[in-house]
C-alpha cells in the first residue's frame, strides 16, 4: 500500500495525504483546501470526499 498519495477534485491538486501514526495527514496545496491542513483521515477516499464536499461548499461536512 502505498504511503501517500495526492488529491484532486475537479482536475485541480487539493492536496496530499501521507500515511502516519493514526492514518493519513492531510497538506494542503493550495489555499482552498486550508481548512482541511492537518486533519488526519482513515484512507485516501475519505481525504478525497472532504475536500469535495468543501469545494461544493458543504463546510460542515468537510470539516
Amino acid at each position: 500500500m502505498p504511503d501517500s498519495y495526492i488529491i484532486e477534485v475537479n482536475s485541480e491538486t487539493a492536496g496530499i495525504v501521507v500515511r502516519g501514526q493514526g492514518g493519513y495527514c492531510f497538506f494542503a496545496s493550495s489555499h482552498q483546501f486550508n481548512r482541511l491542513e492537518g486533519q488526519l483521515f482513515r484512507n485516501a477516499r475519505e481525504a478525497e470526499r472532504a475536500a469535495r464536499k468543501l469545494v461544493n461548499g458543504d463546510v460542515k461536512e468537510a470539516a
